[in-house]
């Protein structure tokens, strides 16, 4: 068994279709519960520093190894370091990774829903281009996807066009600006008392 496959069995679950998979594991991928981060912590953590040292680049040599190395970066700080500055530590070293991949091509050799947490990435970092970019990637999933799975993934695009319209307002999540000490302008804690403007 590859390193990285039951990493990628715990968050995708058995193969089956998108909207399986989505049902079952849209909790792990988009809740916030203390027994799952603490699992995230138990099972892979160990993983997660490797990822951040840079110990797990030679696992970018294969499509699914570049995933789980995304997943190490982007997703399971988010769970393992929640609400500390070091949920976003290896944001910065994912989006490098995703860039590298895209350009070898190895996002068209994943499945939609796998691609999924690819363009997360883009969709994650406070910088206009590359929501732009996020927008667009994820309206090509849409578009691609089956009539059966239209609808999940035309939710996953409204998303990635909810986080495209933080950033063009304010340049930045606020959302953040607690847990990374930066403080929030008038109009910033206006939005913040909305609903739905935490993600």
């Amino acid at each position: 068994m590859a390193p990285w496959q039951p990493l990628l069995d715990w968050w995708f679950g058995p193969s089956g279709s998108a909207e399986q998979s989505a049902a079952e594991k849209h909790s792990l991928w988009f809740g916030k519960r203390d027994d799952q981060d603490a699992e995230a912590r138990e099972r892979f953590g160990s993983l997660v520093e490797q990822a951040l040292a840079g110990d797990l680049l030679d696992w970018s040599a294969d499509p699914r190894g570049w995933l789980a190395n995304v997943l190490l970066l982007d997703q399971l700080p988010r769970m393992i370091h929640r609400d500390t500055p070091l949920a976003f530590a290896g944001d910065a070293q994912a989006r490098a990774l995703v860039e590298e991949g895209i350009t070898l091509g190895w996002d068209r050799r994943l499945s939609p829903l796998q691609r999924v947490f690819i363009y997360l990435v883009f969709e994650h970092a406070e910088n206009h281009l590359q929501q732009i970019r996020s927008v667009q990637l994820f309206a090509e999933l849409s578009e691609g996807s089956s009539a059966t799975e239209r609808e999940l993934f035309a939710g996953f695009l409204d998303y990635a066009q909810q986080h495209q319209r933080v950033i063009e307002r304010f340049g930045r999540f606020p959302h953040r600006n607690e847990i990374l000490g930066r403080v929030s302008t008038a109009d910033e804690l206006r939005f913040l008392a909305e609903p739905g403007s935490r993600f």
